[in-house]
């Protein structure tokens, strides 16, 4: 099976992931992955062979609490250990076993033991409800996973296979936000297209020539992968969700969104205009016409881009600028730099602004907060990642609430109506 592109037809856009939706049971069912296995046995020599690189093939279940016996949550551990075994020999790179749901509180309480026991097993937590309520119990225990994954290693990386969601469907191929909403198995493409933008914007003479650009790179590449995807599906039977076209960066200069915005105009991202930048890409995007999936929107993630590593190194760039970036664009605060002593209340606080404006806007929201022990706010960071570009730890200017929003509500706030 080939896994590398003939370099004859390598293509600039790269696909981050394949990634297979299914409801594997529990015990595992192994005829429904040994058929995931075959499926990507189909499905990755198609798009290499077209002459994408992908990077990762990934596996996402229904609600790890759906499939676990309601008096057994702690059966999570070994769930995990034994989908992330079955799924490496099936060629799978990674596993996501979907979100704690705010209706089984327990549930979040062993994501930590589960991370701790996996190398490639992700996890997430809901702090809003299917029915658009806010949920401040689920946020305090998102915030308890957070701290708890934190000290798994000495750098804190565990959480980076942990996100906090509001408001998120189903039938994203993003980790750690994936999870299938049930019955039949179905996948969708994520793809890594930060360049794209860096690219349409290099090669524009004017705003509304730098989106033309852009919309007709997304189009020309989606209309490709479509066309494979739909071969798949013919051939395996495995409905084809769609395309998640998120900007996705990598830590390079020529392939970073924050490069991005610095090549539409704003001096130094962080500065005012930023939030323009943000909105016109966003906007641009909304405009390219294809089978969308998950987010499709515009990823800022601060550990995994150049740019914005950079920018946050600086000072320029601060975690309420992403905030506030995220309500005209994005999918929250990602791969997030953050001092060590963070308190569950503090994160709690900033999960809370994020939980409310996914739901007052009406928009997927996702926060990778990511503590690090023994740093403080300004000290470097020192991954060894190949997908992460060292920062300095961000200020997290929150204090511990009180009052009703540190109670046990779960609360609902109506979509903005707008004129």
């Amino acid at each position: 099976m080939p896994t590398s592109p003939n370099p004859d037809k390598i293509l600039a856009m790269k696909i981050r992931s394949i990634t297979y939706f299914l409801n594997p049971a529990y015990p595992l069912d192994d005829q429904k992955l040994q058929f995931a296995g075959g499926f990507l046995q189909v499905a990755r020599p198609a798009f290499v062979e077209a002459g994408y690189e992908v990077q990762s093939a990934r596996l996402a279940t229904v609600p790890f609490t759906n499939l676990l016996p309601e008096n057994k949550p702690g059966e999570l551990v070994r769930l995990a250990q034994a989908l992330e075994a079955t799924a490496t020999q099936l060629g799978y790179d990674y596993v996501s076993l979907g979100p704690a749901l705010p209706e089984y509180l327990e549930s979040y309480t062993f994501i930590p033991e589960a991370l701790a026991a996996t190398q490639s097993a992700f996890f997430s937590g809901l702090m809003t409800t299917l029915n658009g309520m806010v949920s401040l119990p689920a946020i305090h225990q998102s915030a308890e996973v957070i701290q708890r994954a934190s000290v798994i290693s000495p750098d804190g990386f565990a959480n980076l296979r942990f996100a906090a969601l509001a408001n998120v469907p189903a039938g994203s191929p993003f980790f750690p936000a994936a999870y299938h909403q049930g019955g039949e198995p179905a996948f969708a493409l994520a793809t890594e297209a930060a360049d794209l933008a860096v690219t349409a914007f290099s090669q524009a003479d004017n705003l509304e020539q730098a989106r033309t650009n852009l919309v007709n790179a997304m189009e020309g590449y989606a209309r490709n992968l479509t066309v494979i995807a739909n071969q798949v599906e013919k051939q395996t039977g495995v409905r084809f969700g769609g395309i998640d076209f998120s900007l996705a960066p990598f830590p390079s200069e020529e392939r970073s969104i924050g490069t991005a915005f610095e090549r539409l105009g704003v001096p130094v991202l962080g500065g005012h205009g930023s939030l323009a930048a943000a909105a016109i890409l966003a906007d641009t995007m909304d405009k390219a016409e294809f089978q969308r999936a998950g987010f499709s929107g515009l990823f800022l993630p601060v550990l995994e881009d150049a740019t914005l590593a950079r920018r946050t190194a600086d000072g320029s760039l601060t975690l309420k600028d992403l905030l506030l970036y995220s309500a005209v664009c994005g999918t929250g605060l990602d791969t997030i730099p953050l001092p060590g002593d963070a308190s569950v209340g503090q994160l709690s606080a900033v999960l809370l602004d994020l939980a409310s404006l996914a739901l007052r806007l009406d928009k997927p929201l996702t926060a990778r907060l990511m503590p690090i022990p023994g740093k403080r706010v300004g000290d470097l960071t020192d991954f060894d990642f190949a997908y992460f570009a060292n920062s300095r730890v961000m200020s997290l200017d929150a204090l511990p609430l009180n009052g009703f929003l540190d109670g046990q509500e779960t609360f609902g706030l109506q979509r903005r109506p707008y004129r």
